[in-house]
């Protein structure tokens, strides 16, 4: 771009919105979350500063909380400890951003959303993580050993406990650890734009605003969903002192594998104060949906319909 489109376009900007980001969990991938989330801002950071942008609207995550438990307020985080390079990075990036849009005299709202799922109404998605990650995963399990059951005599099947019931439903004796009290927070993609959209109109002075559901779903619940859509049967929830009592069998440390980046999530008890957000979509009746089984099989049903993404 030639310097005086560029300078033409300064001069035409009042606000700027940056939702660009790294979602990798993996340290493995550091580098390249610190060039999306921390150097890709601070160059969006430096577009805002050189002309006349007055408001900068930064997406960032409720899970800057990082390993902070219990409540977690609407205010800027100061802590150290994180589950992963994306909680961490994002929580360096509000730090930049607070200090540049302080120093310049530009307002800053920060959007922190949990866990972002598909649309609510029509299950449509264009990410399959978070919340489908581990009940894909179940699902490969399903597939995997229902074929080794029925095409190759099911010996790897029996090794895992794994076995075809008479009504057809296949059993998966898996446990998964969770926390007394705990669930995860979860907000379907319509009910975040909504609320994204009240904000960034309403919100004249800045500030942070959690974007969360005030439920959580119990992790108990979402097994229920699953297991009832996909004839599945024998995964249930249980609390550390179970695995004291008896250990984890096979089936039960492979998935532990596949799932080891979300199980801090899983596990999760922290809640988020919103009292600030609400104020905002209380004036325009917007609410989050919970998430029961009907929109978990409107997501699930579009998730397989489009192969994860694949179609």
């Amino acid at each position: 771009m030639d310097q005086v489109r560029y300078s033409k376009i300064l001069k035409e900007i009042d606000e700027v919105i940056h939702c660009a980001s790294s979602t990798s969990f993996s340290e493995r991938k550091r580098a390249e979350a610190e060039a999306a989330n921390i150097k890709g801002l601070q160059n969006v950071l430096d577009f805002a500063t050189k002309g006349r942008c007055h408001c900068f609207h930064f997406m960032s995550t409720a899970y800057v909380a990082g390993r902070n438990g219990g409540v977690c307020k609407e205010e800027l985080v100061e802590t150290g400890r994180f589950t992963n390079v994306y909680e961490e990075t994002k929580c360096r990036g509000e730090g930049i951003a607070t200090r540049v849009c302080a120093k310049e005299g530009i307002r800053l709202n920060i959007y922190r959303p949990s866990i972002v799922y598909g649309n609510s109404k029509s299950g449509k998605s264009l990410s399959f993580r978070g919340l489908y990650y581990p009940i894909r995963t179940v699902l490969f399990f399903k597939e995997l050993y229902e074929t080794d059951i029925k095409k190759h005599g099911g010996k790897r099947a029996k090794e895992m406990g794994v076995s075809l019931e008479v009504d057809g439903s296949l059993l998966l004796p898996m446990r998964l650890q969770v926390q007394q009290g705990g669930g995860i927070n979860l907000i379907p993609i319509d009910y975040f734009l909504e609320a994204f959209t009240a904000i960034m109109d309403d919100c004249l002075e800045g500030g942070v605003f959690h974007i969360v559901n005030d439920k959580l779903k119990k992790i108990e619940e979402l097994i229920d969903y699953t297991q009832r859509m996909f004839q599945i049967r024998g995964i249930r929830a249980c609390h550390a002192e179970d695995f004291e009592r008896v250990p984890k069998n096979g089936l039960e440390i492979l998935f532990d594998n596949y799932l080891e980046a979300y199980a801090p999530y899983i596990r999760d008890w922290r809640t988020f104060e919103n009292e600030r957000t609400k104020s905002i979509l209380r004036m325009r009746n917007i609410t989050c949906p919970d998430f029961d089984f009907d929109i978990f099989s409107r997501c699930m049903r579009y998730a397989l319909d489009s192969a994860w993404g694949a179609k």
